[in-house]
């Protein structure tokens, strides 16, 4: 525009500016002739290609989904063939603000430390109720590989089982960093003296790790896993529609093969799985299950009905073991149940909740009902009278003189 003004301070014609500006004399005579710069006026805005599915949109944002690579994902499988851009431009009016509290971010080196946490995230069930599972989150420092398992209980022999799982697949690091739960550390005292869980201590020098903790109210000091709990409630949650705890954790694994560990993190600008090359050269190997078999395995009791009750099914031992303490552990598929170092029984896996498993043979051998009679208990005598012999007083009288003697 200032150019155009110029050439006409110039003396030039409108004709020899508009074929050195390459527009037309009308839109130059224009600019000339007014006395204000010319404003464009407002484009009436057309058809998007979001009409149709904003609905679908708000009602995502309103079930707390902002997610734009979420809410793409999932807008393409109903026919939306727009860009993410138009679809992040038009959801970023809608988002909550977040307050951002700085932290000092700290690296470490290819295989020196794994970072770990609990997440909770909730689903609803066919018949319309709320529950929720916990989700198990281990990252890797370096390389930022993941892995994350669903289960139903957050206790100790819980969270055992889910280390020597993500052991057994990405290796094992020099420490791995924990907040302060109970399923680690019991308590500090007042000097900042920590208790460790004996459970999970023993665990850990067994296997080789240093456990460590981040400071009390500074979870962001294990940032990494912090963040990739929130990418698994962000990102893969979300659309979940799962049967059961496998079918889910299935899923979760074909998420981390297929999203989280190949796409280009934002700190490292690498592939997780790739940096992962390098990083597991570092990272000791599992020892294998079988060493490893007293972690796999949690402590219940019998019932008096000759049951156990494991992840809301029921699997049932020899009758000479109801009432009794046993060992549950999960091999793949199958269900075993030990005493000792004694397996009293094996069993396919529930498909099902409140399923009733039999292990063969399970009642035979059972006294039945009143063959074992109870011993004869001992008696006293009850008499109606006792017959007390009567005598004269003066054989007491003789029986003194006699000691008198």
């Amino acid at each position: 525009m200032k150019l155009l003004y110029s050439l006409r301070n110039q003396g030039r014609s409108i004709r020899s500016i508009a074929r050195e500006l390459g527009c037309s004399r009308n839109t130059v005579r224009k600019y000339v002739r007014s006395e204000a710069v010319p404003k464009q006026k407002p484009r009436a805005s057309g058809p998007s290609v979001l009409d149709q599915f904003k609905p679908f949109i708000h009602k995502r944002l309103s079930d707390g989904l902002e997610n734009c690579t979420v809410l793409l994902r999932e807008l393409i499988e109903i026919g939306y063939t727009g860009s993410r851009t138009t679809l992040k431009d038009y959801v970023k009016p809608f988002r909550q603000r977040n307050q951002t509290n700085a932290t000092m971010r700290f690296e470490t080196a290819p295989g020196e430390q794994a970072q770990v946490d609990w997440g909770s995230v909730k689903y609803a069930t066919a018949d319309g109720k709320h529950r929720r599972l916990w989700v198990f989150v281990m990252v890797l420092g370096w390389s930022r590989m993941i892995y994350i398992e669903f289960v139903q209980r957050a206790d100790v022999a819980t969270f055992i089982r889910c280390h020597l799982n993500a052991f057994a697949e990405l290796g094992i690091p020099q420490q791995s960093l924990y907040d302060n739960a109970k399923t680690v550390v019991l308590k500090r005292d007042a000097n900042g003296v920590k208790q460790w869980n004996p459970q999970f201590l023993d665990f850990a020098l067994r296997m080789g790790f240093d456990p460590r903790l981040c400071r009390p109210y500074r979870a962001q000091t294990k940032g990494k896993v912090e963040n990739g709990v929130k990418y698994v409630k962000g990102n893969f949650w979300p659309s979940v529609v799962f049967t059961d705890l496998q079918d889910v954790n299935q899923q979760g694994r074909n998420w981390c093969a297929t999203v989280a560990n190949v796409r280009v993190h934002g700190t490292t600008h690498e592939r997780p799985v790739d940096r992962f090359e390098t990083e597991k050269q570092h990272l000791r190997p599992f020892p294998g299950w079988e060493r490893v078999a007293v972690y796999t395995r949690e402590q219940r009791k019998a019932g008096r009905d000759g049951y156990v009750n494991w992840n809301r099914s029921y699997y049932g031992v020899p009758w000479e073991y109801a009432g009794q303490m046993v060992e549950v552990q999960s091999v793949n598929s199958t269900v075993e149940i030990w005493q000792a170092e004694k397996r009293i029984a094996v069993h396919p896996r529930a498909l099902k909740h409140s399923q009733f498993l039999n292990v063969p043979g399970q009642w035979a051998g059972l006294p039945k009902p009143g063959s074992n009679k109870p011993k004869p208990e001992h008696s006293a005598l009850q008499l109606n009278h006792i017959d007390v012999q009567r005598r004269s007083l003066s054989v007491y009288d003789r029986l003194l003189e006699v000691a008198g003697q």
